[in-house]
């Protein structure tokens, strides 16, 4: 099926501008008044797909003001770009038909699969890391920015297991995919802090790994304690508390490698007041200022 609105796009890679190297927020409705109503100063916006892709409501009423004063960033968290069957053609062209309403600075979606068959979990579960797993996120990536008319980013995922079949490490994996598809990184920081504690990893080293240079956005955000089966420590990627301390280590060591990069902190459980949140949030702009000034005074 071709999206009614795919001829209409620009084409791959002309897109007008990226995101601002500032501290963005989740954008939560419980916020969307007092954003409104204060215009704080935040560098950008960003939404989930999904929570959007209907004609109308209160949800694009709001939008549609606060992307007035803000850039903005849509983060997919359906379009199972890792699953064993073909995208979802009326999904992906319902994505197309939003990003063309909001022309966002930027689109990301996640390495991961949450699709069986007719079935759709509520999960962004992991992939095997080999040859056969790689052509295929390939092919559903090169559809996507072929359909949307656009360049991607793509998230490296927190993971609580490893697959035996898996024949390439992570990071060699993800620098593969974005070489061969020309996609770009989205990097959550958190989500190797998780990954690495959970699989008895240097996060440092992890960090290190990935292809760096294609970071187009950084996500931060928080994660909760649990114990596995053999009662050994096991972090979850849980959206739902403030950054740790040593997520906020590992994202000034990243920063020292990449640069400014723009910044979002993520929030989707236990929401908190909207003070908090911008609070956090000024974090990551504090440290990303005292780079754009080293930058300068160099």
């Amino acid at each position: 099926m071709t999206s009614p609105v795919n001829m209409a796009l620009p084409s791959r890679g002309a897109l007008a501008k990226s995101l601002p190297a500032r501290a963005g927020v989740g954008l939560k409705p419980a916020h969307f008044q007092e954003i409104l109503a204060t215009q704080p100063d935040i560098g950008f916006v960003e939404v989930h797909a999904e929570n959007y892709m209907v004609p109308g409501g209160p949800h694009h009423h709001y939008l549609s003001h606060i992307r007035a004063h803000y850039p903005l960033s849509i983060h997919g968290v359906g379009l199972s770009i890792g699953a064993d069957a073909a995208l979802d053609m009326d999904h992906l062209d319902a994505l197309a038909v939003l990003l063309a309403r909001y022309q966002p600075q930027s689109f990301s979606e996640h390495l991961a699969w949450s699709s069986h068959g007719p079935a759709f979990l509520n999960d962004l579960l992991p992939l095997p890391y080999n040859t056969a797993t790689l052509q295929r996120v390939c092919d559903h990536i090169d559809q996507v920015q072929s359909h949307l008319g656009r360049r991607m980013l793509l998230e490296n995922p927190a993971t609580y297991l490893e697959f035996t079949a898996s024949t390439w490490d992570e990071a060699a994996f993800l620098s593969e995919v974005l070489r061969r598809t020309g996609c770009g990184l989205l990097l959550d920081v958190n989500n190797v802090y998780v990954s690495s504690i959970n699989h008895g990893r240097d996060p440092r080293a992890a960090i290190r790994a990935l292809p760096l240079a294609q970071a187009g956005e950084i996500h931060l955000a928080g994660f909760a304690r649990a114990q596995d089966g053999n009662g050994d420590l096991l972090l979850i990627d849980s959206h739902g508390a403030p950054v740790a301390q040593a997520v906020w280590d590992l994202y000034a060591f990243t920063l020292g490698l990449t640069g400014p990069v723009a910044t979002l902190l993520e929030r989707d459980n236990d929401v908190p007041a909207w003070p908090v949140l911008l609070a956090e949030a000024h974090l990551a702009d504090q440290q990303l200022l005292a780079l754009r000034t080293e930058e300068v005074t160099v």
